[in-house]
C-alpha cells in the first residue's frame, strides 16, 4: 500500500507526518510526504527516512517576512496542491491531509479515486455548539453576535471567501462539479484527531464524528550535543525557553524578560533560538538550535513555551512542568489544559513581564507541580501514529 501525506504549516504541522510515515513503513506500507520546502523540514524527514516532495512556498519565508496576503496565499496553496499532489499521489491508495486548511487535497483524491482523510491536531477548528470558531482572515462577525450556529456559518463563509473561487476553478479544470461549502468539504464527515486523549479529550467537543488516534510522535534517539551535555551537567536543571516558529508574534524583548524571570527564581537558562532568533549571554545561559526535545525535556526544571500542540505533548510526555505563554490560534487551549491538569501554568496574555513570568515560574517549579507532571506523563499515549497507520491499512473507505 502507498500513502501520500501532506501538510502546509509550521514544524508542528509537518513533524507528525514523519511519525505517521515511520509507523506506516513499520507495517509494510510506503509513505511519502508533500510539505513546504523549508530546510529544517527536509532534514527532519530525511532523519526519518521519508521522501519529501516540496509543496508551495517555504513557511519560514512567509512567517518571518512581511505580513502575507492571506487571500493570495490561499489561492497559491490551492493551485500548488492540485499540481503537486496530483503527481505525487500517482500510484497511491490513500491521501492524508493536515495543516493550514488543505483545500485541494480531497479534490485530488476524488479525481484519482483514492481514499481521503483529513487529520487535525486539535478540535478547535471543527464546528461545535459548545464554542465559537477561531479567528480567521476575512470579514469578522458582528461584535454583538453570540449565536454559535451563526458564528460557525460565518466561519464557513470566510473559508469560502479565502478558498472557494480558486478551488472551484481548479475543480472545473479537471471535470469536477463546484463545492458550496469548502470548509465542510475539506473536513469531511469523519475527520481524525491526532492529539493525545489526556491533553485533548474530544468527546462532545465537536458536532462531527471524530476518530481520535492519539498524537503522531516521531521516535528520536539522537544524543544531545556535547556542549549542551556539559551545560546540563555543570549545575542544577535549567529552565528551557522556546517559542518555535512564533517569530512574527513574540514580543521583541521576550528573551530578556524570560532570562530575568528565571534568574529571579535562582535557575539557569536554556534558550532555544527558534525562528525569532532569540539570543542570550552569561555563564548561566546556553542557547540551542534544533535538538532532541524528547531527551532534553526530561532534564530541565520547566519548559516555557508558546503552547504549540507538539511542544505541549513532548513536555507532558517528559514529565516537565510547563509555563505556556500563548500567542495565537489553538495555543490558549493548550495553556488552559495544562493548568487544568495541574502540570503547569497558563500565562495571562502573550507578552509577559518579568514579574508575571516569575510568578508563573514559582508555581511551575513547585514540587507538587513536578509530581503531578510526572504522574500525567505516564498517561500520554505513544502509539497514536501506529493506531492511525493501522486504520489506514484496515479501512477501505475512499473518504472518512
Amino acid at each position: 500500500m502507498r500513502v501520500l501525506l501532506t501538510s502546509w504549516g509550521s514544524r508542528g504541522d509537518v513533524e507528525p507526518l514523519a511519525g505517521l510515515a515511520v509507523a506506516l513503513r513499520e507495517l509494510g506500507a510506503e509513505a511519502r510526504v508533500c510539505a513546504p520546502p523549508d530546510e529544517e523540514f527536509a532534514k527532519l524527514l530525511a532523519r526519518a527516512g521519508v521522501p519529501l516532495v516540496p509543496l508551495g512556498p517555504a513557511v519560514r519565508s512567509v512567517v518571518t517576512g512581511e505580513r502575507p496576503d492571506a487571500f493570495r496565499l490561499a489561492a497559491e496553496l490551492v493551485a500548488a496542491r492540485f499540481g503537486t499532489l496530483t503527481a505525487a499521489a500517482e500510484g497511491c491508495d490513500a491521501l492524508v491531509a493536515t495543516g493550514l486548511m488543505p483545500a485541494g487535497a480531497r479534490d485530488v483524491a476524488e479525481k484519482l479515486g483514492i481514499r481521503y482523510v483529513l487529520a487535525c491536531f486539535h478540535f478547535l477548528g471543527l464546528p461545535s455548539r459548545h464554542r465559537p470558531p477561531l479567528a480567521r482572515p476575512g470579514t469578522p462577525s458582528p461584535r454583538d453576535e453570540t449565536d454559535r450556529r451563526a458564528l460557525w456559518e460565518r466561519d464557513a463563509q470566510r473559508v469560502n471567501a479565502l478558498y472557494g473561487e480558486a478551488l472551484n476553478r481548479q475543480r472545473a479544470a479537471i471535470g469536477l462539479p463546484p463545492v458550496d461549502n469548502v470548509r465542510d468539504h475539506v473536513f469531511s464527515d469523519r475527520p481524525w484527531l491526532a492529539a493525545d486523549p489526556t491533553l485533548c479529550p474530544s468527546r462532545g467537543m465537536t458536532d462531527l464524528d471524530v476518530v481520535q488516534t492519539g498524537a503522531w510522535l516521531v521516535p528520536d534517539d539522537r544524543p544531545l550535543p556535547d556542549g549542551l551535555e556539559a551545560f546540563l551537567e555543570a549545575g542544577e536543571p535549567p529552565v528551557y525557553v522556546g517559542f518555535g516558529s512564533m517569530a512574527a508574534h513574540v514580543s521583541t524583548d521576550i528573551a530578556r524578560v524570560a532570562i530575568e524571570a528565571i534568574r529571579a527564581r535562582g535557575r539557569r537558562v536554556l534558550l532555544a533560538r527558534g525562528w525569532a532568533g532569540l539570543t542570550a549571554s552569561g555563564g548561566d545561559c546556553f542557547v540551542v538550535g534544533e535538538v532532541n526535545q524528547q531527551a532534553l525535556f526530561r532534564r530541565v526544571a520547566a519548559v516555557v513555551h508558546h503552547g504549540g500542540a507538539g511542544t505541549t505533548t513532548t513536555a507532558a510526555r517528559a514529565g516537565a512542568p510547563q509555563v505556556i505563554v500563548p500567542q495565537i490560534a489553538d495555543q490558549p487551549y493548550w495553556a488552559g489544559r495544562v493548568a487544568e491538569l495541574g502540570i503547569g501554568v497558563a500565562h495571562d496574555g502573550p507578552a509577559p513581564t518579568v514579574d508575571s513570568l516569575s510568578a508563573a515560574l514559582t508555581t511551575a517549579l513547585a514540587p507538587e507541580t513536578r509530581t503531578r507532571a510526572k504522574a500525567i506523563a505516564g498517561t500520554i499515549r505513544t502509539d497514536g501514529a501506529t493506531m492511525a497507520a493501522k486504520l489506514l491499512l484496515a479501512t477501505p473507505d475512499r473518504a472518512e
